[in-house]
């Protein structure tokens, strides 16, 4: 009988050994989606090449502008918002690595001395010179426990919480490239209301001209007061309307400040006098790449979590099987420190199995909610990839069309300040009222204005292509699964530096009981300088 008990836990793990295969998630397969000969106006998806219609790398700098490059540097370095983004990261695989240690054995030690006296006048005492006054005891013990994963719960619940740590890394990269082009899109917001500025600072100079010629044309009595009144209201109304530009443009700074993780009091981008806007045209390939689902972290996000999803399966079908753990506790114990003794030993091994016999229908009930949660998973998906390709669509048709459009708008400013040249002429020779030369006046200003904007609109539907096809992530950039923890199951050095996992940067832990930020990440005066980007 004690030779069957000794063989036991030898058993155990032979048997753990071969079940090992006994996975009880469903197979995985990411869905297969049966795609339209062609989207509208744009071609075929299967025949685009993958170089059509991406820029790799640091995308904003095909605008050639290296204010904006310095911002987008400062934001990818210090954003608090994408520095979170980083923690959820690193908190999701460290999850993953406390759930994959219990595939291991919890071993832990312990040693135990006393020295005590007891009472000579205590009650029921034999005076003999057997009794002990003095009492000693010295033990040294161990004690270990197991969970043989006989039905993969433990492995699912360890794939899972790795396949949401992918999801984490993904979602890093979704807050990057999304933060990355809200800035691009507020930076070039912010430099067409500059050129709107521009455009009112010329026009303001030419309706002063004209209150000046009102009021001469009047003092020789040529002209009517109307004629004052009219190009005096047209030159205030300019005015008006800048100093509404001029408080714009400072909330819009004020935003990208923020985003760059500076105090906006101490934040302060030189405004360009110009009427145009000097960003390079980007014009993208027609056609969907056959990748785009690769390249968008939004999916890779969603994605991963389906994954997850289905591994939860395989963790609620476990529960309804035995669960057996093995435990072992042994040691010596002797009144002095002579302890290297067989007959001074102490040992405990035991199994134990439990098989939950009635819970009221919760096990069902779990694994019908897994079921559902992986299918609202699937559907999610599903509604991610079409949303992906209606952003590529959208942007395709707006960069296209906003092209034509800033073009179009081009001829009507030229015919707008041929028109008030003519007019104002006109007038100056007595030739015409002053109503048709303020009409051509308001005409060039709205029209310049419009070529602004279609400009301005132009420019961040470029951005948000970019956004919709990726901006030159991929999920190859993506941690592996085998290689996300952090650490290995016996590190104990290096323990403030977690591994690096992925494109996401692991930070560092603070040593000491001091919790005291990098100085550079806490900067609000804007002074540090602006790091290499990574």
């Amino acid at each position: 009988m004690m030779r069957t008990w000794r063989k036991l836990p030898l058993l155990a793990g032979g048997l753990s050994f071969f079940l090992t295969s006994c996975d009880l998630a469903p197979k995985y397969q990411t869905p297969h989606f049966i795609y339209p000969d062609g989207w509208e106006g744009k071609g075929i998806m299967g025949n685009a090449k993958p170089a059509d219609a991406v820029v790799r790398g640091e995308w904003w700098k095909i605008f050639h502008d290296p204010q904006l490059d310095e911002l987008e540097e400062r934001l990818n370095a210090y954003n608090p918002d994408l520095q979170a983004a980083a923690e959820v990261f690193t908190q999701e695989r460290d999850i993953a690595r406390e759930t994959e240690s219990r595939l291991y054995p919890q071993i832990a030690g312990g040693a135990q001395m006393s020295r005590n006296k007891q009472s000579e006048g205590r009650l029921f005492l034999r005076r003999t010179n057997n009794t002990p006054i003095y009492e000693s005891n010295v033990a040294y013990s161990g004690a270990a426990t197991w969970e043989p994963d006989f039905w993969d719960a433990i492995r699912n619940q360890t794939h899972m919480q790795k396949n949401l740590a992918q999801a984490g890394a993904a979602e890093y990269a979704l807050t990057r490239l999304s933060l990355q082009a809200e800035l691009a899109s507020n930076y070039m917001a912010l430099r067409g209301i500059d050129a709107q500025l521009a455009v009112y600072d010329d026009s303001i100079r030419y309706f002063r001209t004209a209150v000046e010629i009102t009021r001469l044309r009047q003092g020789g009595a040529i002209g009517a007061g109307l004629d004052v009144s009219r190009a005096e209201n047209e030159l205030y109304s300019a005015q008006a309307a800048q100093s509404y530009l001029l408080a714009t443009r400072q909330v819009q700074e004020h935003a990208i400040a923020v985003m760059v993780n500076v105090a906006p009091t101490s934040f302060h981008i030189q405004p360009i006098k110009d009427f145009r806007l000097h960003f390079d045209t980007i014009r993208v390939k027609e056609g969907i790449p056959s990748t785009l689902l690769e390249r968008r972290p939004d999916v890779a996000v969603s994605e991963r979590q389906m994954a997850a999803a289905a591994r939860a399966i395989g963790v609620s079908r476990a529960a309804f099987y035995p669960h057996i753990t093995i435990s072992a506790t042994g040691g010596f114990e002797d009144a002095g420190f002579d302890l290297a003794s067989v007959a001074k030993a102490f040992w405990r091994v035991a199994v134990q199995a439990v098989e939950p016999l009635f819970t009221g229908g919760m096990r069902r009930a779990a694994l019908q909610r897994a079921w559902s949660q992986y299918r609202e998973r699937v559907d999610s998906y599903r509604a991610t990839v079409l949303a992906a390709f209606q952003d590529v669509e959208d942007g395709l048709s707006q960069t296209a069309l906003y092209h034509q459009e800033q073009l179009q708008q081009h001829q009507a400013v030229d015919a707008a300040l041929r028109t008030q040249a003519m007019t104002m002429a006109l007038y100056t020779g007595g030739l015409t009222n002053y109503l048709d030369a303020l009409v051509a006046q308001q005409d060039a200003l709205k029209a310049r204005l419009l070529e602004v904007q279609a400009q301005t609109r132009q420019v961040q539907s470029t951005v948000r292509l970019i956004r919709a096809l990726g901006g030159g992530w991929s999920n190859t950039l993506l941690p592996d699964i085998k290689s996300i923890d952090p650490i290995g199951p016996l590190q104990y050095e290096g323990l403030h530096h977690a591994r690096p996992a992925g494109e996401v940067p692991v930070g560092t832990q603070q040593k000491g009981s001091e919790i005291q930020p990098p100085a550079a990440e806490s900067d609000l005066t804007g002074k540090a300088a602006v790091p290499a980007h990574p």
